[in-house]
């Protein structure tokens, strides 16, 4: 087993669109079926993609999804999730949760995670028809920075297309005044009759006035996620009315379709054949 192949196969991994690594780890099987080995060697692409990508799970006997992020890791593969005062094990390559225990959260910011909590959920209420988010200190910040985080998932492989919106974050409550970054990430697959993918990152930095509260970070969070819809729809029409109207097959000067079974009659199809034009 070399580590190029190891490299390759966790490229791959790195490369999945939105809900498809389930589809990228049977092509890695049934193109490495003599180093049936190297799906293991390569697991820490999968806890590096699991952890970017904010992918979610349902815990065991629970109906709430809740989140896979670096910023909830406990170590040794297992995380907690805040609102359910859970924590579990997750295995990156199966994406199944298990092991659940009762985990208590421990900052100096416990009742503003709470309020902010509160306020996201509403926040994604109105904006997302479904998303799974949630609030935890950053690790090694001494509980000064929190990380505020959403995932909204959209899949529809029957129609050949899935996507993923990803924000991220980052309050540090106790500075002055209080600073919010964040980073918005768009991922768009469509594979029908060929593979078309979108990604798309936007930094934010967001004005936060002395003492905002919870209400007041998710407000400038939504004014954000907002202002950057309508940039991307800006971006597709110009695209639409631009490049791809380029791409495209225009019409003859009639425009009229072409009725391929009356060829014959056209001039172009007389030529073509040998005849005269009339």
């Amino acid at each position: 087993m070399s580590s190029a192949n190891i490299a390759a196969v966790s490229a791959f991994v790195d490369g999945a669109p939105p809900g498809e690594l389930a589809n990228v780890i049977a092509d890695i099987k049934a193109l490495t079926v003599d180093e049936p080995q190297l799906l293991q060697s390569a697991s820490a692409a999968f806890e590096k993609y699991n952890e970017a990508q904010l992918t979610t799970v349902k815990l065991p006997g629970r109906s709430q999804n809740v989140l896979v992020t670096p910023y909830n890791s406990l170590g040794g593969g297992r995380y907690y999730d805040v609102a359910s005062h859970s924590s579990f094990t997750f295995d990156h390559t199966t994406q199944q949760a298990s092991a659940v225990q009762s985990h208590t959260l421990e900052s100096q910011h416990t009742d503003l995670i709470t309020s902010l909590l509160k306020s996201l959920g509403t926040h994604a209420v109105e904006h997302y028809t479904s998303s799974t988010y949630g609030v935890f200190p950053v690790p090694d910040s001494n509980d000064r920075t929190l990380a505020i985080l959403l995932v909204a998932n959209k899949y529809s492989p029957s129609n050949f297309w899935n996507g993923r919106w990803r924000t991220t974050y980052l309050l540090t409550p106790s500075a002055s005044p209080p600073s919010l970054t964040g980073t918005l990430h768009v991922d768009v697959h469509y594979y029908e009759d060929g593979n078309v993918r979108l990604t798309s990152t936007k930094p934010l930095t967001l004005p936060l006035g002395a003492g905002a509260a919870a209400p007041e970070v998710v407000r400038q969070m939504a004014l954000a996620e907002r202002r950057y819809q309508e940039e991307l729809n800006r971006g597709f029409a110009a695209l639409s009315e631009g490049a791809f109207k380029g791409l495209r097959r225009q019409l003859p000067v009639t425009r009229q379709k072409v009725e391929w079974e009356k060829v014959g009659g056209y001039r172009l199809g007389q030529e073509i054949g040998g005849g005269r034009a009339r």
